[in-house]
């Protein structure tokens, strides 16, 4: 056999394997909401070319790629256990095997390591968390295939209700229309259909009803069985705690904003201070797309090397509040063309920095240029440090923050040469270090970050939600 014939049949058995992995993985998020993870990245709903690729990405950590014949008796061992709801990572239990267990039995040392959640030490599920998304836009249209995408066995986050305005025609077909199919991020993971009569979309089995109402003060959201819920407000329309407040009602718990939040509405952009939350805290805010993107680098950086001053210069995709073409905003600029121009505007990230962090003592300033993309946007951060570093020694801070540090799910990082924005459509991470692009000098450093700030934004609206309701599950195994 040649060398050609045997990297082919190789590649062949790994397809296989990996073939065999995918229904073990969706029987335990589908029967026991776990989640199974390699290097923090889920393999819930991946293709076998996708559980492949991410095998390969542990190159990135450990200098060589993980192999499905590794992972996979792991994975067997874990669907014999009778486990509770959590993250399993089957490369920190690889590593755990190498380091304290090679030649015991794999399935016996998958049970020791993992014995603090499973038989009578398992804990029991929270429940079911419901959600209501007050908007359907872009936003809330990507968070919703995430609620959906994340339902597991049904006791964790419950998307129950949607609150919209009624539009004109057929609004219920038209909102599942635009859930079902999107230009950018593609075609929806699954099968949608629609109850006209009780003017629910069914995604992928659950029942979203759509409410139809002009303002918070007239919904009563127990009359559709919705209790302690979750309110995801992204239409922005209210900012400040008593604007937010109206959300309120029966039925509703707490409120979540998704855009900056103003006066004392705690910012938070999850992986940074979401451990600071007050739990009795009812009217919450996610900070923005742009905020969630370089805060992650900014700690990173400053808790390296001490940030004395800082720009941020933020290289945005256009948003719906601009317009197509000419025409009156309250804004001057926004109101001219957007497919067709650079426009200069303002952004509020640079100041919210202080609210998210609160122990940077730098002076952050920053401003934002709208350009003629849909999505996926990049912040140049010019930042003067407190110590003079290499460009190597930044560079290989940022990357192994972004593989193994409490960062990991927040920041990512690249050194491919021929990276451009679409290459980050659908990138979970908060924001991108684009590794070749960076220019360090002395106690001067200028980093490019890429985010998607549709996607990766909604991520981080799902994991602050999945916090703040207790249904963030454990990652396996600890230490």
């Amino acid at each position: 056999m040649t060398a050609t014939e045997d990297k082919f049949t190789r590649w062949k058995r790994h397809e296989e394997l990996a073939e065999a992995m995918i229904p073990i993985v969706g029987k335990l998020h589908r029967e026991k909401d776990v989640t199974i993870l390699l290097h923090s990245r889920s393999l819930v709903n991946k293709s076998v070319i996708s559980i492949l690729k991410i095998h390969r990405f542990a190159r990135m950590i450990e200098g060589e790629e993980l192999s499905v014949t590794d992972t996979l008796p792991f994975l067997e061992a874990i669907a014999d256990l009778d486990i509770a709801a959590a993250k399993i990572d089957l490369a920190l239990l690889l590593k755990a095997y190498k380091e304290n267990g090679a030649g015991r039995d794999i399935a016996a040392f998958t049970a020791e390591v993992l014995a603090d959640a499973t038989g009578e030490n398992k804990s029991a599920a929270p429940g079911p968390q419901d959600v209501v998304l007050y908007g359907f836009g872009r936003i809330g249209r990507l968070v919703a295939r995430l609620l959906v995408e994340k339902s597991g066995s049904g006791n964790g986050l419950r998307l129950r209700a949607v609150v919209v305005r009624k539009g004109k025609g057929e609004d219920l077909k038209k909102r599942a229309s635009l859930l079902r199919r999107d230009s950018i991020h593609g075609a929806f993971n699954g099968s949608i259909t629609v109850d006209e009569e009780q003017n629910q979309i069914i995604a992928n089995g659950n029942v979203i009803q759509v409410i139809y109402s002009n303002s918070p003060e007239e919904v009563d959201y127990t009359a559709y069985g919705i209790k302690d819920a979750i309110l995801i407000d992204n239409t922005g329309i209210w900012r400040d705690r008593e604007g937010l407040s109206q959300h309120l009602r029966p039925g509703i718990a707490k409120v979540l904003l998704t855009a900056p939040g103003k006066g004392d509405v705690p910012n938070i952009v999850h992986g940074i201070n979401h451990l600071d939350v007050d739990p009795a805290e009812q009217v919450l805010s996610c900070a923005s797309c742009t905020t969630n993107a370089i805060v992650p680098p900014l700690k990173a950086m400053d808790e390296e090397f001490g940030i004395i001053r800082g720009h941020v210069e933020t290289v945005h995709s256009f948003t719906n509040d601009q317009n197509l073409l000419d025409n009156y905003h309250k804004a001057d600029r926004r109101g001219r063309s957007a497919p067709l121009n650079l426009v200069i505007t303002e952004t509020g990230a640079a100041s919210a920095v202080a609210k998210v962090l609160p122990d940077l003592d730098a002076k952050i300033t920053g401003n934002s240029i709208r350009v003629p993309t849909p999505d996926v946007s990049i912040a140049i951060l010019s930042l003067q440090l407190k110590r003079e570093t290499s460009r190597e020694e930044v560079l290989e801070h940022l990357r192994k923050v972004s593989l193994t540090g409490p960062l990991s799910r927040q920041l990512d990082y690249t050194e491919a040469t021929d990276a451009v924005s679409s290459d980050f459509i659908g990138s979970r991470a908060a924001s991108i270090i684009d590794g070749n692009a960076a220019i360090v000098d002395g106690d001067s450093a200028i980093l490019y970050v890429w985010y998607d700030n549709e996607f990766g934004y909604s991520c981080q609206v799902v994991r602050t939600v999945q916090h703040i309701s207790g249904v963030e599950y454990p990652t396996l195994p600890r230490g």
